[in-house]
C-alpha cells in the first residue's frame, strides 16, 4: 500500500520534572500524544514509533516549570497518502451513491458515484447492496470487502480521503491479485513451451 513510509529522526523531547524518575516513560507519553494525528513536522500521521535515548544528559530549560530536554533517536511509521497514490481499506457501507471505506482502522474514505467506473452496477441481493462488475461477474464490491482505491485528496484535519475507482487497477483486492496471478506465466507453462 502506498502512503506508508518509515522515517528516522533525532528529536529533542521536553519532559516535565515530575517524570524525572522514569524518563523513558515520559518520552513514551509525549510520543504517544502524537499518535493518529497529522503532524506537519513529520509530514504525515504518526502510526507507530520506536524510541531509544541517545544520551543520559539532559538540557534544562528555564522558566516557571523547568522542563528538561532529552535527545531521542526514533523510527517513525507515518501515513501520508498523496493524490494519485493507491491505498487499501475495508468497505463499511455501500449505497447507490457512494462507497464508504475504513483505511488502516482510523481514516475514512468515500468514493462517490461519479468516481466509480461504469463497469460496476449497483445491485441489492438479500437486502444487502453491492457493486458488481458487468464484464467480470466475480468482481464484486460488498460489505467487508478489502478495496484498493486511488486517492484524489486527503484532508489532514479530519483524516478523510476522497477516493476513486476509475483506474483499471482498483477494486476488490482479492480479485485484482487473482487476476494478476493469472496473467503471469507459471514455470510449468514455461517448461511446456520449451519442450514444444
Amino acid at each position: 500500500m502506498e502512503g506508508l513510509k518509515l522515517s528516522e529522526a533525532e528529536l529533542m523531547i521536553f519532559i516535565h520534572p515530575s517524570q524525572s524518575r522514569n524518563v523513558f516513560q515520559g518520552i513514551c507519553r509525549e510520543l504517544s500524544s502524537l499518535l493518529f494525528q497529522y503532524n506537519e513536522t513529520f509530514d504525515g500521521v504518526l502510526l507507530a514509533y520506536d524510541a531509544t535515548v541517545k544520551s543520559k544528559q539532559a538540557k534544562i530549560l528555564t522558566g516557571l516549570h523547568p522542563y528538561f530536554g532529552v535527545r531521542v533517536n526514533t523510527r517513525l511509521l507515518l501515513f501520508d497518502p498523496k493524490p494519485k497514490s493507491f491505498v487499501e481499506g475495508k468497505i463499511a457501507k455501500i449505497s447507490p451513491e457512494s462507497i464508504h471505506v475504513i483505511v488502516l482502522g482510523f481514516s475514512a474514505a468515500v468514493i462517490t458515484d461519479v468516481d466509480i467506473r461504469e463497469e460496476f452496477k449497483y445491485r441489492v441481493r438479500d437486502g444487502e447492496g453491492s457493486f458488481v462488475s458487468r464484464s467480470h461477474k466475480r468482481h464484486a464490491l460488498k460489505l467487508g470487502t478489502m478495496l484498493r482505491l486511488q486517492v484524489q485528496s486527503f484532508d489532514e484535519e479530519v483524516m478523510h480521503i476522497a477516493g476513486s475507482l476509475l483506474p483499471e487497477n482498483t477494486g476488490c483486492v482479492k480479485w485484482l491479485e487473482k487476476k494478476s496471478e493469472e496473467a503471469l506465466p507459471t514455470d510449468r507453462d514455461h517448461k511446456r513451451r520449451k519442450l514444444a
